[in-house]
């Protein structure tokens, strides 16, 4: 039988109600972060923005705390990029991806590694990073005081093969809200008191991902992960999922209990942040972005600046503008680059919405504009 056919509008209904942005959820944030399988988060502090935006009455003061008191964790997880986790999930998530963050890190320094021993070098940092009181540290201090044992090799690629190696965390004070920090890492056993969980499954992962992201092809969960060869997986987990097919014929498969509005649900203003995974987990990103030229223009420019996407708006359901704050203290300045024309209605909602943000992005402004432009 056929499988059945999933509009472009539906497809993105599907995904934004489960990304948490068709109404903002009563989640607790680390439950919401458990949900979204986590938020990539290279910078410390942006994906604050990914919560607010999903979370009714978020406290970014209290989640901050969350990081000091080892709940959620910040590492090379997804994509072998920086993603804020779960205790619990840290430990089973990155044993699935260990492949992937070496791939990537042999690709960038495997010419540097010629006749290294990785394990050697993974062994001599954890003894410098997991004693009793050691303090984290960055990785040109982790190089420098490996490269007194392999005084031939080169500091910076020394610490990155510690990094493959090992799960470091980076250690607050950064990433809590409204604080700032060098970038310093220990192990994940050190920082938890736990180690790594080898016995999960790909198959269970796989499973939170068309709860967070479907319905999804084999291609977007490759690349939310960057696992290979999923189809196999795929194909073993068909008996458990649902299949349809988008416009080009692409078989999609979801999970019988996830929502999958009507396409013509309304859905409403919302905030991006600049490494929003919903703009970064599907391998065909059609259902949020659409061929405007000024928008695949924007994407373009991004990803030329070191994979750094703008900060967008999603104008119902798909993206229609990118927005950035100014803050020069005592004020603070919103704008709002418009992509299209919106109506009236449309454009008020951008404005509640836009007020929203610099409340919470700047509590303390003594005054606050927000310029929509086109």
């Amino acid at each position: 039988m056929t499988a059945p056919l999933l509009s472009l509008r539906a497809i993105n209904r599907a995904t934004i109600a489960r990304q948490l942005l068709l109404e903002r959820s009563t989640l607790s944030p680390i439950a919401a972060v458990e949900h979204l399988v986590g938020l990539q988060s290279q910078t410390p502090q942006t994906w604050y923005t990914g919560l607010w935006t999903r979370l009714a009455d978020f406290d970014p003061v209290a989640f901050g705390a969350l990081l000091e008191t080892r709940q959620v964790v910040r590492l090379s997880l997804m994509r072998s990029t920086i993603h804020l986790v779960s205790a619990r999930d840290a430990i089973v998530l990155r044993p699935i991806v260990q492949q992937v963050g070496e791939r990537a890190a042999q690709s960038a320094y495997g010419k540097y590694w010629t006749g290294l021993d990785l394990d050697a070098v993974a062994d001599a940092a954890r003894s410098l990073l997991e004693p009793l009181g050691k303090a984290p540290l960055t990785f040109a201090e982790l190089g420098a005081l490996l490269g007194e044992e392999w005084p031939e090799r080169d500091g910076a690629a020394l610490a990155q093969a510690a990094r493959t190696r090992l799960a470091l965390v980076q250690t607050p004070p950064r990433g809590v809200w409204a604080r700032s920090g060098q970038s310093r890492h220990t192990t994940i056993e050190s920082w938890l008191g736990k180690g790594l969980d080898g016995s999960a499954s790909v198959d269970t992962m796989v499973l939170r991902y068309l709860g967070a992201f479907g319905p999804a092809s084999v291609r977007d969960v490759q690349a939310w992960s960057g696992l290979t060869r999923l189809a196999e997986v795929v194909d073993r987990l068909r008996p458990q999922l649902l299949s349809f097919r988008d416009g080009d014929g692409r078989e999609l498969f979801d999970l019988p209990q996830s929502p999958r509005p009507a396409d013509d649900h309304p859905a409403p203003v919302r905030f991006l942040y600049d490494f929003d995974n919903l703009l970064l987990s599907h391998a065909d990103r059609s259902r949020v972005l659409s061929d405007d030229p000024r928008i695949l223009g924007a994407v373009k420019d991004g990803a030329v600046k070191n994979g750094v996407l703008p900060s967008f708006v999603l104008i119902d359901g798909f993206v229609g503008a990118r927005w950035s704050i100014s803050l020069a203290r005592p004020a603070a300045l919103l704008t709002v680059r418009l992509f299209a024309p919106i109506s009236r209605v449309r454009r008020d909602e951008l404005e509640r919405e836009a007020t929203a943000l610099l409340a919470f992005a700047a509590p303390d402004a003594e005054s606050t504009e927000i310029r929509i432009m086109s």
